[in-house]
């Protein structure tokens, strides 16, 4: 598993994330749809879906570009959150194949918005795991509380993401919030 961010507007990450051996490819959270294809094809790679953390624009302002760029594209998104473009909803601990080695789990982690998805991947390589947190979760902080409360905030932190193995890399929607 390869995965490569790509800064969008002024301080959101876009991550484009690649099962090496199939070439296929995944973006999280593409709002600057444009750039996101463009840095595929750069890297050789088939863009196959979008995942979509949560509703706001800075995280799903691009998902109609993108479907617009790639026709036929899906679009995942958490059956609890209104995401612009979305073409699958996924509910708390469905499954996602990327190529023939990676597997992404969705977890629901509401707080910032009510059905805020984190996107948990492994791959069957032996590699260490990655966490791709949108707004739930920073390098030093937490996603603002716009629809939910500190209760979900403390059970998507401590117990959801908290769960998650030691060697997970996490990766998040914002450089600084």
């Amino acid at each position: 598993m390869k995965v490569y961010h790509v800064p969008c507007l002024e301080d959101n990450y876009s991550y484009l994330i690649i099962d090496e051996r199939s070439k296929e490819a995944a973006v999280v959270d593409p709002v600057e749809a444009e750039k996101v294809v463009q840095f595929a094809k750069q890297h050789g790679v088939l863009l196959k879906f979008v995942l979509t953390t949560h509703h706001h624009l800075d995280h799903a302002g691009g998902n109609e570009k993108i479907k617009e760029l790639l026709p036929g594209i899906k679009v995942y998104g958490g059956s609890l959150d209104n995401v612009k473009g979305c073409t699958d909803k996924l509910e708390n601990g469905d499954n996602i194949t990327l190529g023939a080695h990676l597997n992404i789990l969705s977890l629901l982690t509401p707080s910032h918005t009510n059905g805020h998805i984190s996107y948990y991947v492994t791959s069957k390589e032996e590699e260490d795991p990655a966490v791709f947190t949108g707004d739930t979760l920073f390098i030093a902080s937490c996603g603002k509380f716009f629809e939910g409360i500190a209760e979900q905030m403390y059970q998507s932190l401590c117990v959801t993401l908290g769960s998650l193995p030691k060697p997970t890399r996490v990766y998040c929607g914002h450089e600084v919030m």
